[in-house]
Parts: structure tokens; C-alpha cells; sequence
């Protein structure tokens, strides 16, 4: 008999800080995912040079602000569905409220609004400092269901860190 897998919230936030790991720029500018339960997604991008776009003013770059929101709504979608399937970005709308600012880290936080049989509904927001938003993102995501989805994708997503053979295998190291 299988045993049940695990899918506690601190399972959900491993895979998800293993799913950040596998895209270059995520796993290069140090995203960690602090939470991943029923109720959404917390992630935390620390501050570095690399994410300004206005350096005399020491303004973060929009689209550094668009990757996390795409990044942590894609994460809820995973966390979101009964069995995690590959969702691609179908449309995200970003609207920005205030200037992120240098020095400070970005935090960000997304759920799932609705799912449907073929598109995933999600909200992000994104803050530096506590009730202030940075900004808000709204993402839909397209489900491409099983039979698009590569046979073990939840197995290497969920896999220990000891199962490397596995994450080879499944393309997700």
C-alpha cells in the first residue's frame, strides 16, 4: 500500500521553497516562502542592489514587483488545487500603489479566489511595511490538467531532500 503523502502546511511550504529554488532568478535573488497553508502563500524577498531600477532615487524596479507577484500567485495555485498541475500564467494585472523603496525587504502574500475546470482565479499584495501595500496583483492562471502535466510532478514537488535521484529525474533540480 502507498502511504498517504504528506501535504501538512510545513510540507506545502518545503515543495513551494523547492519549486522557487528551480527558477534562476528566484532562487538567485534568495525568495524564501515563510508559509504555505489553506489560507495562502507568505513569501519574503530580502533586499540586495540588484532589484533597483531607479538608483538615484532608490526605487525598486516594477518588474522586480511583477515577477513576485506571478511567482507567489503561481504558488498559490499549486497550494490551491487538489493535486498540483502545471497552471501558466494566463493574465496578471499589477496595480501599484506607492514606490517600493531600497533597503527594505518585499513580503508577499497571495490566496486563490476561485478554481474552475479550466482557469485558476488568485489575489496577491505585496508591502514593505506592514498595512502598507505596495502593491496588488490579480492573476489567472490556466489549468492544463493531468494529461499535460508530467507524470510525478507532485511526487518530485513533495520529494525529501534526500530523494535526488528523483528530482533529477523530474526536472526540478
Amino acid at each position: 500500500m502507498t502511504p498517504t503523502p504528506d501535504r501538512s502546511p510545513d510540507a506545502w511550504r518545503r515543495a513551494l521553497t523547492r519549486f522557487v529554488r528551480v527558477i534562476p532568478h528566484t532562487r538567485e535573488l534568495g525568495l524564501e516562502v515563510l508559509a504555505a497553508d489553506a489560507d495562502g502563500i507568505l513569501m519574503r524577498l530580502p533586499w540586495c542592489d540588484d532589484l533597483l531600477g531607479d538608483v538615484s532615487r532608490g526605487l525598486v524596479h516594477g518588474g522586480v514587483l511583477t515577477m513576485l507577484l506571478d511567482t507567489i500567485c503561481g504558488s498559490a495555485v499549486l497550494r490551491g488545487l487538489p493535486a498540483p498541475e502545471v497552471c501558466p500564467t494566463l493574465d496578471l494585472r499589477v496595480d501599484h500603489y506607492r514606490p517600493a523603496v531600497a533597503g527594505l525587504a518585499l513580503y508577499a502574500e497571495a490566496r486563490v479566489v476561485r478554481v474552475t475546470a479550466s482557469v485558476v482565479f488568485t489575489e496577491g499584495t505585496l508591502w514593505q511595511e506592514q498595512g502598507k501595500p505596495v502593491a496588488r496583483g490579480i492573476g489567472n492562471f490556466v489549468r492544463l490538467g493531468p494529461r499535460n502535466t508530467p507524470p510525478g510532478f507532485a511526487e518530485a514537488l513533495f520529494a525529501q531532500e534526500s530523494d535526488e535521484e528523483v528530482r533529477n529525474v523530474r526536472g526540478l533540480r
